[in-house]
């Protein structure tokens, strides 16, 4: 194989990152970084980058066994803006593959998520419109990223910007809605990797690390303020993509 040796799945969060992790664990000619959890994130932090490839591949990949690419999920990837920069540095070209979905749905997946692991009281709506205004305080010490990011971490195209003009012919974006409806859009992505799709095993049948629990419900008016919202987003995201969204 010629080519980069790396991939990252770098998010989005709460877009099927952990289901395409494990569809990308699955194929005889990838490995994931172990363990998996908590994610490696070394590309959020210089001191860790720093410490080089050998290092790293050390560290992550102590069980690979000849595998064609080495892969990694740690989904605060997107949002770091010096991110792009330290993986060029310490891996050269790499493969970087986002998974997007409707950024309402992701919104209402996060903030269940928050909810559940006891970093959101608020109402689903009292979250959401709070994030129309100035970013809100967050502990680092808690989560690497800010947990209440519900609306701003769904404007994609303004973080896959530096992704894409660093790796501009090995950024692969995938989007949920498509890749659970059509299981075989995974055989693009083996194509964009450079694998063998015919090795493939059959994808996960289920979504993984799903937040489950049902839908709260969601008043016209706050419908209408995010469909507004992310109106010159999406709009972006499609023209960025050369094709229409699916949601």
């Amino acid at each position: 194989m010629t080519g980069p040796r790396h991939v990252l799945v770098i998010g989005a969060q709460r877009c099927g990152s952990t289901y395409l992790s494990s569809a990308l664990d699955a194929h005889p000619e990838i490995t994931m970084a172990r363990p998996a959890r908590p994610e490696p994130k070394v590309f959020c932090d210089p001191a860790l980058a720093a410490r080089g490839a050998d290092w790293y591949r050390d560290t992550w990949f102590g069980h690979a066994d000849g595998e064609l690419l080495l892969g990694e999920k740690s989904t605060s990837y997107l949002e770091d803006p010096d991110a792009s920069a330290r993986v060029a540095d310490v891996l050269g070209e790499t493969h970087v593959v986002a998974v997007l979905r409707d950024p309402v749905e992701r919104a209402v997946s996060n903030w269940r998520f928050s909810t559940e692991n006891g970093l959101e009281t608020r109402s689903l709506e009292d979250a959401l419109l709070a994030d129309l205004g100035d970013e809100q305080a967050w502990d680092p010490a808690a989560t690497s990223v800010s947990p209440y990011a519900y609306l701003r971490r769904g404007r994609y195209v303004d973080q896959l910007a530096t992704w894409s003009a660093r790796f501009p012919a090995t950024t692969h974006v995938l989007l949920l809605e498509e890749l659970t409806a059509d299981p075989g859009v995974l055989d693009g992505l083996w194509r964009g990797l450079g694998v063998d799709p015919n090795r493939a095993p059959a994808p996960p049948a289920t979504r993984v690390n799903d937040s489950g629990g049902e839908r709260p419900g969601m008043s016209r008016a706050l419908r209408g303020t995010l469909g507004a919202y992310f109106e010159a987003s999406n709009a972006a995201l499609s023209a960025h993509l050369g094709r229409p969204l699916p949601w």
